[in-house]
């Protein structure tokens, strides 16, 4: 019987260090996957939890964020930089909506119930970061949850149920307590945390460190 390893993600749909620590992870697991089993589940996190409905105009939201023009270009073409090593195709031109994240959370965590969860964690991600698909469209988020594998009527259903949202605040607020106020968050065996989206190297490094440890 090979050990198993329990990994705790917390993240965000619209994180780019998210989506980049996510391949980063998963090119760990791939790596150690003959010496452990992995059991991965994701969070949710949002970074802007204030964020309207309708969402924000990205580029406007980040410029101001980031504190004008000259950072934003510099910021984003670091982060498609790092992106690219990591196989990831970033294309912020293309995104013109920075959406309030909580209903992509929603389905994510029923995902999780549907045996689905890394395939539409990482649809979300791809459709926001890739695409340009605008995630503030309800039928847009219906669309990538289906591809990726979900029931319609089912998703359907967690979009139209007003105590989903509410539940992905709870769940929040608890790893709040935790202590976690930035994502990506690694939380490895209930007990060891990684903050940040480290290099595949220092993921395999705790992940045999860990399976050493004694049951």
């Amino acid at each position: 019987m090979k050990p198993k390893i329990k990994i705790d993600v917390v993240s965000d749909v619209v994180c780019p260090w998210c989506y980049i620590g996510k391949r980063r992870l998963e090119k760990a697991v791939n790596e150690l996957s003959s010496a452990y089993d992995f059991d991965i589940e994701y969070h949710p996190f949002e970074l802007n939890p204030t964020t309207p409905e309708s969402g924000f105009n990205q580029r406007e939201y980040l410029t101001k964020k980031f504190g004008g023009e000259d950072q934003y270009a510099e910021i984003t073409n670091r982060v498609k930089d790092a992106a690219a090593e990591e196989g990831l195709d970033f294309d912020f031109s293309k995104q013109p909506i920075s959406p309030n994240t909580r209903k992509a959370h929603s389905l994510i965590q029923f995902a999780r119930e549907e045996g689905k969860q890394l395939e539409v964690k990482e649809a979300f991600m791809k459709a926001y970061f890739t695409d340009g698909v605008d995630l503030s469209k309800k039928d847009n988020l219906i669309d990538v949850a289906v591809k990726a594998g979900l029931d319609k009527e089912k998703v359907e259903k967690v979009l139209d149920d007003e105590n989903a949202p509410i539940q992905i605040a709870l769940a929040e607020q608890e790893l709040s307590k935790l202590g976690i106020s930035g994502v990506p968050f690694y939380i490895i065996n209930n007990k060891h945390g990684i903050s940040g989206a480290q290099p595949k190297e220092t993921f395999m490094k705790a992940f045999q460190e860990i399976g050493a440890e004694k049951v």
